[in-house]
Order: structure tokens, then sequence, then C-alpha cells
């Protein structure tokens, strides 16, 4: 494996992330052993990968389109794909809090936990190595943002009227769930939670229900799916293995899993399915060494996943704070919040697309369709 990437004066962020499939994890693995190498097996690979620590794999710099910049390190936690479940929870989140000690000992003023590494840690940031200067974020609070915002485009693109829709979230109590929930529901007919934990199923909707929102609850999706116009898929999985079973006609389907919640054997024809959580940089998005393709795998340039643009939207602003720290504390106030400073910079929600390609959508993505 090669050395460590050359360091730079001053760090402002820093990203960690994990790869969501083996394909992934051995195109970066190529860029850290260099060019000239013959590529390594899957096998190999899938023998090397657990005995790799958390370590830089990249430099990154972005510039706002007011001419701010910060310059950032992305760390992979290397935990391997096919070990997300919570049989490996303890060494995952061993990774994670060796990737935070990475990304402390990089001087990174501000962290995004991406993907898994917010989810290990349950928005606990104590869980996580602690020095003064140094601060947490999930991210999440981003991720809710262009959730709903691709959400209310597609409805009004397509002339539905959301406040006649039925609203499905599956990992309902999850930070993000919880956080599309607080914001949707007081703009929707009906709202129908899904979870695995039936408790606090129950208090997230005593909450709604707290604000007149018509609300229920079940534990599987299938139970709600056929009755709902518009979906959420945010359940913590493992890999993409969730069934929804029959859907409402034309249904909007929001997958804002990584990975994927929606299973590939999922037969949903008739709705439109999209993946969520995510946004695109307008100014100007530099990897180095140049990972662009591999750590942005999407169909458009300089789309990222909306929890680690939280970190480099808060550093471009000078806001060095656990914007996103904790499980349920996602408000419409907050999303609305972050979603003024990502804009100030240019970072906005990206073109929507799902497994098959770009959706062909005529409205400007940065359109005020929050309102």
């Amino acid at each position: 494996m090669g050395g460590s990437i050359a360091c730079i004066d001053e760090i402002d962020f820093a990203l960690i992330g994990h790869q969501e499939s083996w394909r992934a994890a051995a195109d970066v693995l190529a860029v850290l052993r260099g060019p000239g190498h013959t590529p390594l097996p899957e096998e190999e690979i899938r023998d090397m990968l657990p005995w790799i620590p958390p370590r830089a794999v990249c430099h990154v710099e972005i510039t706002s389109t007011c001419g701010m910049r910060a310059r950032g390190v992305y760390i992979d936690s290397f935990i391997p794909p096919d070990r997300l479940g919570d049989v490996s929870m303890h060494d995952n989140l061993a990774r994670v809090r060796g990737a935070a000690a990475c990304a402390i000992k990089a001087g990174a003023k501000i962290v995004s936990l991406g993907g898994f590494s917010s989810i290990l840690i349950e928005g606990n940031v104590d869980q996580l190595p602690q020095k003064h200067g140094t601060v947490f974020t999930t991210g999440n609070t981003l991720t809710v943002s262009f959730i709903v915002r691709a959400i209310r485009q597609l409805c009004l693109q397509e002339g539905r009227d959301l406040r006649r829709s039925t609203l499905l979230i599956v990992g309902a109590t999850g930070d993000v769930g919880s956080g599309c929930a607080r914001c949707l529901s007081p703009g929707v007919k009906r709202v129908l939670l899904c979870a695995r934990n039936l408790e606090r199923l129950r208090r997230l909707a005593a909450e709604l229900a707290a604000t007149g929102v018509d609300v229920e609850i079940a534990t599987d999706p299938r139970q709600f799916s056929a009755h709902a116009d518009v979906v959420i898929c945010a359940a913590s999985l493992a890999s993409p293995s969730l069934l929804l079973g029959s859907t409402a006609p034309d249904a909007i389907i929001c997958d804002a899993g990584y990975p994927k919640n929606l299973s590939p054997s999922a037969a949903m024809p008739d709705a439109q399915v999209f993946f969520g959580g995510l946004g695109q940089v307008t100014g100007t998005l530099h990897f180095i060494p140049d990972l662009h393709g591999i750590l942005n795998r999407h169909p458009f340039p300089d789309v990222v996943h909306g929890c680690l643009l939280e970190g480099m939207a808060l550093a471009l602003e000078g806001r060095f704070e656990p914007f996103s720290r904790g499980r349920g504390l996602i408000t419409p106030e907050r999303v609305e919040e972050i979603e003024r400073i990502a804009a100030r910079h240019g970072i906005h929600l990206a073109p929507l697309y799902n497994a098959k390609g770009p959706l062909e959508t005529s409205l400007d993505c940065r359109a005020e369709v929050f309102a």
C-alpha cells in the first residue's frame, strides 16, 4: 500500500466515509496503491480490506460561488461492505473512532460523519475522541433538506397536490426519517410511520399528532405501502433489501439509504423512484489525488451526499459547530437554516436520478420550493 497523502498547512474540514460496494472499495485501493499496479482480484480485496486501518485517502478543496474556499481531507474508515450489520457493530464503531482520531490529528475544525458512521454512534458524538477545536456533525440536517426539496419539486413538476397525499416514511424514528416527518407532515393529508422500534414510533406519532397530524404507525412497511402516494425510505439497512410490496399507482419513492434501501428485486414499474439526500456543488470541487467518479459515483458532476456537504458548507461559512449531533433533533427551522447556508455557497439539490439514469425534470433544482 502506498504512503500517506502529502500534508497541507491547514485543514478546515474532514469527511469520514466508507464504500458501499466491493467495486468502489477496489477503486479506492487502486488509487492508494498508485499507478502501474495490476488490479487486485476481488478475493484478495475481501481478505485485505478488514486489515486496513482508517486513513486519509485524498485532500478535498471546495470553492463557493461567492469566492470562499475551504480545504479538507476525506478519511475512509474501510468498513467492509459486507460487514455493516449488527454483528460487526463493535468493530465498525472502533473504525469510526479511529477515523475520528485521524481527523483530529489532521487538525480538522469540523468533521462530517458519512453513511453508517453517524448511525453507529446513534448521534452520540461523546463516543468519539474529543479535542478542543474539532467538532463533529452527522450532516443529517442538510440530507433532510435535499430529500424534502426533491419531493416538493417532483410533486410540483407533476402537478400533484402534496397536501392531498399520504406520506409513508420507512425508518421513521431515525434522525433523517424523523426530520423528514417534521418537515413534511404539516403539508400532507396523512402520515404513515414505519420503523422497528415500536416505542420510538409511538413517541414520534404522539409528537406529530399533538400538532394535528393524522398519523398511523406500523413495524412492517408492507402494511402501509399500497396506501402511500409518497414514500421515503431512510432505514438503517446493511444492504439493499427492502421490499415495500405493492405501491400506489404513480407513487413517488425516495431511496435515501446509504447503502440503498430498496431491493433490486422490488418490482415497482409505475412508481417514480429516485435516490435522495444528494447535493451538487456549483462552485468548484477538487479531489487530490483525483477521485472524481470514485467518491462521487453519480451521473452528474460534483454531486455529493448531503451528510458530507453539510460539513463543507459550514466550513465555507466559518461556522465550526456541531450543527447535527443527535437523533430526533432535526426541526424545520434547522433545515431551513442549513439550506440557506448551503445555497449561499452554491450548494443545491442535485439533479434527480435512479438506477436507470437521470429523471426527466424540467424544474431548476435551485428553485425556491421550500416556502
